[in-house]
């Protein structure tokens, strides 16, 4: 009697294939569906939005520049995107946005800082930041040693160079400077006048007052009051008192 040996059945591999690719399709209609409905849901909305550091700009202002919105996609906000479009705010120098799971959206605002004032022609007071932006503020608000501009134009190109100038010097070095005025010449058309509170007049250019802010401070703290000039060259000539006068008379 022969031996007859029967053939080994082999695994159907085909079909495990077959059923792990099923598998792996439905599994990912099951997270695709999960997808769907949490972005339709109020887990992926934003629901609060906060402005913390703005004094000149309004929260209205700053929403409708940003874009954000509540009940806008949490996931679509783009830090850059909202940050380079609140730059766009002559207010705004620096902003910093930071998204916390669920739904709320923080934004750190750092301002120009003012650096002097003006009186608009309807008496009001208005802050001038070093961007040269004028806004309005509450008299809570008001630095008494900042200067006052007067008689500046507002599409003057000078009068926001000026402000760059005064953000760069110390508040030590201008806390004595009551006032600023224009007065341009064919040679210096940025020429300005300072009116101090120690009762000096002093002519310079914009483009100098970086440069001869520390002379006029030394020239305040040890002469009399007088005028002074910074421009090519310094100078200081005291005014002329009562008695000088009388001597010259007689």
């Amino acid at each position: 009697m022969s031996n007859t040996r029967l053939p080994v059945l082999q695994e159907d591999k085909p079909k495990k294939k077959r059923s792990r690719k099923v598998t792996a399709i439905l599994l990912l209609l099951f997270i695709a569906l999960l997808g769907v409905i949490f972005f339709r849901s109020s887990a992926s909305r934003i629901t609060d939005i906060h402005f913390q550091g703005s004094k000149y700009s309004t929260p209205e202002e700053l929403l409708r520049q940003s874009g954000l919105r509540k009940g806008g996609q949490f996931f679509a906000v783009s830090r850059s995107k909202v940050e380079k479009s609140l730059l766009e705010l002559n207010t705004v120098q620096e902003a910093t946005v930071d998204k916390h799971f669920p739904g709320v959206v923080s934004v750190q605002i750092k301002e120009f800082p003012a650096v002097a004032y003006e009186i608009d022609p309807n008496g009001s007071l208005k802050a001038i930041l070093s961007s040269g932006a004028s806004v309005s503020i509450d008299e809570s608000g008001i630095a008494v040693e900042k200067p006052i501009l007067t008689g500046w134009k507002a599409s003057d190109p000078y009068k926001a160079k000026l402000c760059g100038a005064l953000a760069e010097i110390p508040n030590e070095l201008t806390s004595d400077i009551s006032e600023i005025v224009p007065s341009p010449t064919l040679s210096f058309p940025d020429r300005i006048k300072l009116y101090t509170r120690s009762h000096f007049e002093v002519t310079t250019a914009v483009s100098l007052l970086k440069d001869k802010v520390e002379y006029l401070n030394q020239v305040i703290e040890t002469k009399e009051p007088g005028m002074i000039t910074m421009l090519e060259a310094d100078s200081y000539v005291p005014f002329q008192t009562d008695s000088v006068q009388e001597d010259a008379n007689e």
